[in-house]
């Protein structure tokens, strides 16, 4: 190849490059400027909103919105803040997420390294409920509750929560077991490993990345809903998002608009954290079940 056809190569691959690089820079401020309009109104005063440009920064930067939405104003009966239904959506969130996981990889376990026959046939039930939507088992769901004598309560939304995860969790699991060595498993029960040892010593300790994926998954899904909080809560048990529509759509007089952009990035501040801080293991764990699946 002569000289001439190598910078031309080269130059080219330059261009290719800085398109590529344009397009992407477009496209990260794209999808971050809402994350910019949110956080820089709730830093201004209403007055300054009020005035016009809200891409611009603010001028004199006030934290007063944050406090105000957080523990000073009127969502409910009391001026609380979002304060308590953030408290609700931990309680609800930690148990919800560590129980279809646990219980999406004991399914996985059971499917793929004790497989009985009809147990594809469950999988594939269990699979179907993942493309079932949310308003068809709102009435089964509720009617449920009030069996259980779980209506309007936290624990009725970590049933409601794990139930609905389980075809997920099972599909991740599962995927990521059907892989995974059978003889290591076949050794250890020859060597006297019961059901239960087999799986806490052997499958748990290698399942770093699904687990990773499933917490993510799950605890993104769980923060975020709203139609099961505003469905099977009540006043003492509403989550974050049901309190952040009542707090944007119950307010009177005055729109304070600031407040309400502290509220949102109050109540998504949780899965911008968990992505932030493991979004990288999040990938990872999402190829090393599709290698191993």
């Amino acid at each position: 190849m002569s000289h001439s056809s190598q910078d031309n190569a080269i130059e080219s691959g330059r261009l290719v490059r800085a398109l590529i690089y344009t397009l992407l820079i477009f496209f990260v401020i794209y999808y971050l400027l809402p994350l910019w309009v949110m956080v820089a109104n709730s830093l201004k005063t209403l007055d300054e909103i009020r005035g016009g440009d809200m891409l611009a920064p603010p001028k004199d930067i006030t934290f007063e919105p944050w406090r105000q939405a957080w523990s000073k104003t009127q969502i409910g009966v009391e001026a609380t803040g979002l304060k308590p239904y953030f408290l609700n959506s931990i309680i609800m969130v930690v148990p919800a997420v560590f129980l279809s996981t646990f219980l999406g990889a004991l399914n996985g376990y059971v499917l793929t390294k004790w497989a009985f026959r009809g147990s594809n046939l469950i999988f594939g039930l269990m699979l179907l409920a993942c493309f079932i939507p949310f308003q068809i088992v709102l009435i089964p769901m509720a009617r449920i509750l009030g069996m259980l004598n779980l209506a309007g309560t936290i624990g009725g939304l970590i049933l409601v929560h794990t139930v609905y995860g389980l075809g997920f969790t099972t599909l991740f699991f599962r995927n990521y077991y059907a892989a995974f060595p059978t003889e290591l498993v076949r050794a250890a029960q020859i060597d006297g490993a019961s059901f239960f040892q087999v799986f806490w010593r052997i499958l748990i300790p290698s399942s770093g990345p699904i687990i990773v994926v499933t917490i993510i998954w799950q605890f993104t899904n769980v923060w975020n809903d709203f139609l099961f909080g505003a469905s099977f809560s009540s006043y003492d048990s509403t989550p974050i998002t049901v309190a952040l529509n009542n707090l944007v759509n119950s307010s009177t007089g005055v729109k304070e608009y600031n407040v309400h952009f502290a509220g949102a990035i109050l109540a998504a501040l949780p899965t911008l954290i968990v992505y932030i801080v493991s979004g990288r293991y999040f990938v990872r764990g999402l190829m090393a079940g599709a290698v191993k699946g």
